[in-house]
Parts: C-alpha cells; sequence; structure tokens
C-alpha cells in the first residue's frame, strides 16, 4: 500500500543527489535501502565533495571552448532575428501611427512603468541659491513617488521679460565626492547649465539614482549578484526615466519656464534617460542625446554590455532593438550624437540605429528633423559635441541661427550646488529597488471556476511577459544516437539534439540491461554539481564515453548503488545538462558568466528561461527513445534546478511526477525569470503544477508551500497530487 500525505511533512529515507529520490510503496523502499546499506545508496545523503577530486585535476583549467562557441553563434542568431524584425512592418505613416502607441505602451512595462506609478505631490523646496551676473541658480530637490528624492540645480537666466525655452539636462555616469560627501554628478557636468542659462534657456540639471547626493543603486545585475530584479520586471533605468517625467512636472510649475518648449540632453547614461524621456513623453518638443544608444550587435554580440550598468538598459520583455526606441521620439527634432572611437557606444551601430530611424521620419515627411552628428574622440564629453547640441536647441527651440561664441565652463565648487546638508530620514533612495515594482500577493481561489480563470490567465502572462523568447515555430526534436554500450549489467546510451539553432545537448540514458521496457524514464535535471556527481558515479563503468567531459574522480560507492537499483526495478535514468552546465559550459569567469546572463535579458529572455526550454525539449526527446515510448516521465532536480522543473512540467503534459530538493521559496532566490513575480511566485507555480503533475517537495519546512497546499485543500485534489516531505539529517549533524 502506498502511504500518503497532506498538509504535512514525511519523513523519509535521504538520497544522493541524482541517486534516487522517489517513494517507492513503503516495503519495498524498506528492502531497497536494507539492500543498499554500505552502497552511499538511498540511506543517506552525501552530497559530493570537490575536495576529493585529484589535485591535478582540480588544478586543469576547465575547457569551456565548445560552450563559447556555441553561446557566441547562438547570441549572434538571436541577435540578428531582433535587428531583421525591427519597424520592419512600417510601410507607411498609417501603419506607424496605429502601432506607436501600443510600443510606447510597450517600452513603459519594459522601464517598469506598468502601470503608471501615481504622480503623488512634488513637495518641492529650495534650499538654496547661487548668483552670477547673468542668472542664478537655485538648489532645489522634489519627490518623484514619497521619499524617492531627486536633487537638483535649477539655471535661470537673469532679466526674463517672458518664460524661456527649457532644457532638462540628465547627467551621466560621473562621481563627485568629497571626504565621504556626494555632491552629485550634476555638479561635475555644471558647465552644461551654465551656457544655458548664459543664452537664455532655463536648465534644470538632476542627479541621477546612484551618483546622486542620496546615493541609490543602478549596479543590480551588474556586479551586485541582484537577478530577483529581472523576476520583478524592474530595471535602474525606469527610476531615470520617472524621475525625468517628474522633473518635468515640476518644471510646468515654474513661471520662468515655457512648458511648449522643453528640450532634454545628457551624454552617456544621461544620454539614454534621454532617449527614454523623449520617447515616452511629448511634452519634449526638441532631444540630444549624446553617447547613449546602441543597437543589440553592439551591445550582445560586439559585447558593450560589459561596460554598462543595468540604468542603460530595458528589461526587454517585448524583444526590441533600440531603434524602436528612437523611432518613438518622431517627427519631434533629433540629433543623434557620438564620437567616432566611443569604445561603449561604436560608430557602426549609431549609425545602424540613425539609419532605421531615418525611415519612420521620412514617412512623417520631416527628414529634416532628424540627424546624426559624428565628431572625432573617444567617449568623453567634447567641446566638439556641445557646440552642435547648443546649435540644435537653438535653431527648433529658438529659431536661432547664430554661430556658437562662448564655450560652456564650469563656474562654481560643489559646495555651492549642494542641496542636502543633512540626508533626509525618511528616503527610500537606496532601496528603491524593493518597492518600484510591486510584487504580486496573489489571493486564493473562491472555487474551482476561480482557479481556472487565474491558472489561465498566468500560463498566458507566462508565455507573453516570460518566455517570449521562446522559439516560436521549433521543429519536432531529432534524436542522433552517438553511444550505445552495456557495461557491468548496465547500459548506456547517448543522443544528440537540438534544442533550437545552435543549441546542441546530449541526452544520456541508463537501465538494466536486461530491462528492454522500463516502466518509469526519470530525466534528471543537472546543474554543475549534479553534473559532476553524473560523472563521478557513471565513468567508474563508462570513463572511455565519457573521456571528452571534464575531470572527475570515479565514484565506486555511487556506481554500485546506482548498478544495483537499475538492474534490480524497472526505470531508466536519464540526464540532462542545459545549455551553460556541464558539456556547453561557458567562460567560467565571475565577470563572463554575469554579462553572459546580461545579454539574455537584452534579448527579452533569460538563463533560466532557456534552460527551461532546453528542459522541454529533453523531456520530448526522451518520449522518442526506443524503448521509453510508453515510460511514465519523471523528473528531478535540485535547487534552483527544482524550480525549473515546475515550469517544464506546465508546458509539458506528459510529466507525470516531479521529484524536487532544495526547491528554493521565492524566485528572489531563483530561478530568475523575467516578470515573473509581477503575476506569482513559486508557492504558485507549485498550485499549477500540482493540478495535473504530482508534485513531490522535499522540504524541512512546510510552511512556505501553504498557499499551495491550501488550493489543493479548496479544490479536493488528490492527496498524491503534492506531498512534503523530509530528508533525514547527514549523520553527524
Amino acid at each position: 500500500m502506498m502511504t500518503t500525505y497532506h498538509g504535512l511533512i514525511e519523513n523519509v529515507g535521504g538520497a544522493r543527489r541524482f541517486s534516487f529520490g522517489f517513494t517507492l510503496p513503503l516495503l519495498l523502499l524498506a528492502a531497497w535501502c536494507a539492500s543498499a546499506i554500505g552502497q552511499q545508496a538511498v540511506g543517506q545523503e552525501t552530497p559530493a565533495d570537490a575536495s576529493q577530486t585529484p589535485a591535478d585535476a582540480s588544478q586543469t583549467p576547465a575547457d569551456t571552448s565548445r560552450g563559447d562557441q556555441m553561446i557566441a553563434a547562438y547570441f549572434a542568431a538571436e541577435t540578428a532575428k531582433l535587428r531583421d524584425a525591427c519597424l520592419e512592418d512600417i510601410q507607411s505613416l498609417d501603419d506607424w501611427k496605429q502601432k506607436r502607441e501600443v510600443l510606447r505602451g510597450q517600452l513603459m512595462e519594459m522601464l517598469s512603468l506598468d502601470p503608471p506609478p501615481e504622480k503623488t505631490p512634488l513637495h518641492a523646496q529650495i534650499t538654496g541659491a547661487v548668483n552670477q551676473p547673468t542668472f542664478r541658480v537655485e538648489n532645489l530637490h522634489f519627490q518623484s513617488r514619497p521619499g524617492l528624492y531627486v536633487t537638483g540645480n535649477l539655471y535661470i537666466p537673469k532679466g526674463l521679460k517672458k518664460p524661456a525655452p527649457t532644457i532638462l539636462y540628465v547627467c551621466g555616469h560621473a562621481r563627485v565626492k568629497q571626504d565621504g560627501v556626494s555632491y552629485g554628478n550634476k555638479v561635475h557636468y555644471q558647465h552644461h547649465g551654465v551656457w544655458f542659462a548664459e543664452h537664455g534657456y532655463v536648465c534644470l540639471m538632476i542627479d541621477t539614482l546612484q551618483l546622486g547626493e542620496i546615493e541609490g543603486v543602478h549596479h543590480g545585475t551588474y556586479n551586485q549578484n541582484m537577478w530577483w530584479w529581472l523576476d520583478r520586471g524592474y530595471t535602474s533605468a525606469g527610476v531615470e526615466a520617472w524621475n525625468c517625467i517628474r522633473a518635468l512636472d515640476y518644471l510646468e510649475t515654474r513661471k520662468e519656464v515655457d512648458a511648449q518648449r522643453f528640450g532634454v540632453t545628457g551624454r552617456s547614461g544621461g544620454g539614454a534617460y534621454s532617449w527614454w524621456t523623449a520617447a515616452l513623453d511629448e511634452r519634449i518638443r526638441c532631444a540630444v542625446p549624446v553617447a547613449g544608444i546602441t543597437d543589440l550587435q553592439n551591445y550582445v554580440v560586439d559585447g558593450c554590455v560589459e561596460g554598462h550598468c543595468d540604468c542603460m538598459f530595458m528589461v526587454n520583455t517585448h524583444r526590441w532593438d533600440y531603434a524602436q526606441v528612437a523611432a518613438l521620439v518622431a517627427p519631434r527634432p533629433l540629433l543623434i550624437s557620438n564620437s567616432d572611437r566611443d569604445s561603449i557606444f561604436p560608430l557602426d551601430g549609431v549609425v545602424r540605429v540613425h539609419k532605421r530611424v531615418r525611415k519612420i521620419y521620412e514617412l512623417y515627411g520631416k527628414p529634416e528633423n532628424l540627424a546624426l552628428q559624428i565628431t572625432a574622440g573617444p567617449h568623453k564629453d567634447t567641446q566638439e559635441l556641445r557646440v552642435h547640441a547648443f546649435r540644435w536647441f537653438n535653431h527648433f527651440l529658438k529659431n536661432d541661427d547664430d554661430l556658437i561664441r562662448k564655450p560652456a565652463e564650469p563656474a562654481f565648487e560643489p559646495e555651492q550646488l549642494r542641496v542636502f546638508h543633512e540626508l533626509p530620514k525618511d528616503s527610500v533612495n537606496a532601496k528603491i529597488q524593493e518597492t518600484f515594482v510591486a510584487a504580486a500577493a496573489p489571493a486564493l481561489p473562491a472555487n474551482a471556476d476561480h482557479w481556472q480563470v487565474m491558472r489561465d490567465d498566468w500560463l498566458a502572462k507566462l508565455r507573453q511577459k516570460s518566455f517570449a523568447g521562446w522559439p516560436q515555430d521549433a521543429e519536432p526534436v531529432v534524436l542522433r544516437e552517438v553511444v550505445s554500450v552495456v557495461k557491468q549489467g548496465v547500459r548506456l546510451r547517448a543522443y544528440d539534439f537540438e534544442s533550437q539553432t545552435h543549441i546542441k545537448l546530449r541526452l544520456y540514458v541508463l537501465q538494466g540491461a536486461q530491462n528492454k521496457q522500463p516502466k518509469i524514464a526519470v530525466l534528471n535535471l543537472l546543474d554543475e554539481a549534479g553534473w559532476r556527481e553524473f560523472l563521478e558515479t557513471w565513468r567508474v563503468a563508462f570513463a572511455d564515453v565519457l573521456a571528452d567531459e571534464a575531470a572527475a574522480a570515479p565514484d565506486a560507492a555511487a556506481f554500485q548503488s546506482q548498478q544495483a537499483m537499475l538492474q534490480t526495478q524497472p526505470w531508466a535514468m536519464a540526464y540532462l545538462a542545459p545549455r551553460g552546465v556541464g558539456p556547453t559550459r561557458w567562460n567560467t569567469s565571475e565577470r563572463k558568466q554575469t554579462q553572459h546572463r546580461r545579454r539574455f535579458y537584452l534579448l527579452g529572455q533569460s538563463l533560466a528561461g532557456m534552460q527551461i526550454w532546453d528542459a522541454r525539449r529533453g523531456v520530448q526527446a526522451l518520449s522518442k527513445v526506443a524503448g521509453l515510448q510508453d515510460a511514465k516521465v519523471w523528473l528531478q532536480a535540485h535547487g534552483e534546478m527544482a524550480g525549473e522543473a515546475l515550469y517544464v512540467s506546465l508546458f509539458e503534459p506528459q510529466v507525470q511526477r516531479l521529484d524536487l530538493y532544495d526547491l528554493p521559496t521565492s524566485h528572489r532566490d531563483g530561478p530568475h525569470l523575467l516578470n515573473v513575480r509581477r503575476f506569482f511566485d513559486l508557492p504558485q507555480t507549485v498550485a499549477l503544477a500540482a493540478e495535473h503533475t504530482a508534485v513531490v517537495i522535499y522540504t524541512p519546512d512546510a510552511a512556505p508551500w501553504k498557499y499551495a497546499q491550501e488550493v489543493q485543500s479548496a479544490l479536493k485534489w488528490p492527496a498524491r497530487q503534492l506531498r512534503l516531505r523530509r530528508l533525514p539529517e547527514p549523520a553527524g549533524e
């Protein structure tokens, strides 16, 4: 008799990772555990110990050339798809006008601004002022959201007879910090504000989130390991865009400002924020983004992503190339400005962006409103870049084509432009990433009909917002058998298949040599630790087959346990390492690992999301293996891979059971999928999976899974659909 549990945790025998962690009828389980005593099998938890690897193997650098070549080709192909689709469906002005607001809404979403935040009171305050003969500067702050302070300097010409054209200057990455006091990057770029004020413009220069007087965080995925930003659909670019929009709101309250003549400019990071602001807010009548944009070819393929922080990028849910951002400025005057030796905004990509956007301006009959300026120089705020920007604004905002006779020069010491002498205690700047995009907190379904609505909505959102980067026209999996060999009573077969273009993976299948028709086929989704244990276990008998893989010390005890199990039970054990793991692992340096993960999200994907696709293809492949077509398919995984297995089961109905070890209790700890926490979190994923797939979670704590258990109880699902089980503590603990 099978013993089942519901609403509590069951104690069961332990398992070596990927050995055998499944529930058996209790007598069979007891017999199996007894037979395995002394063989390091099901009866004890034995994590792999890398320290046992021979010294010469551990010191040999891993050869990642296979994975490096594979992922480079993949990124190039995916980038080409997005490039070729960019604006290609726009053939007429009517086409563009019908699509423009849809695109603007998508950009709002990808900048963490959907739904738009409430425009709460700004609570603007002027904390000081500095005078010059021809202008004055007001040091001020406002709150773009409660507690989200924006510090700035407002440059105002003296003697204004009427409201003046007004420039919002948004600053790039420049730190001005003395004796532990951050004065903000507005101080570094002050010469721009000085020039505008001396030439009849009001100019508001605002600090950025990371480099302002109140220092926040831009570098969440760049070097802070905050991959959960992707789960929230959060990017620091969204904060900068929102601060700029609210800066325009503030400027509209000033009598000195002509709100019909707004311009925006900035360089580097400020160039990017100029793009966001001009694309989203049509109050901007003229824009000059300087060194703030290029295309995905430069970012992803040529590697420029590695020089940029998160504030430069949207969460690319809708899989854009960056010319689509620029096109949203049309037909308003737009000068794209760059230097010819800028290593992080290369000239070729900037030219490609301009070429694609020119098409939209021509549809409007306004080609003269778009220009491309290229000057000599590196990634630097040069005088040549400034002069053309000044002339562009003069022409379009003042109808003035006179020569520029005076350079832009700084006029103030940092202390003179300081806004806060004591930072506000209610500031949320340093932790705005926690609240800028709310995490969903789904309620329990009221009944089965309500659950069906919730489930269908969640699955649709997953397809649209988290997995839009999956192939839309995938061919059926084609298996190529590369190994079939029997040793020591175990048959090993290996099959190569293509998960998608350029992603070639290998599926290993093991079964007892006399077991021709296994009743259950268990697919193990491997992370790096699991891959190492796979090699340690099976190298004992199949060293020649696995000779090309990474060095690993054979583990005779683990092999004997698996050998005995496969020779006595009607099961097949299959193993799949998805992209980036084991055979296809790429450069192992922390920097490359990080930047490749960022490349995925620039392409509207995530590494975990595409590994889920690989696992789906692995399930499809397993069902085509000779002798396994009628076998029940189970999945087993640890850690983040356990979370990925949950999602595989949602889209592969042939998966009948999941055995999940060390499953994270929230996506904050992985796996990281675009936007997923805007809809739900892992407890809800468990409920989705448990409706149609038996889910067994090995955990010491039932509390995190209360939501799934309550759904199970409310909807009267069979107890076997969700079970929580406790593994014993390892010996000595």
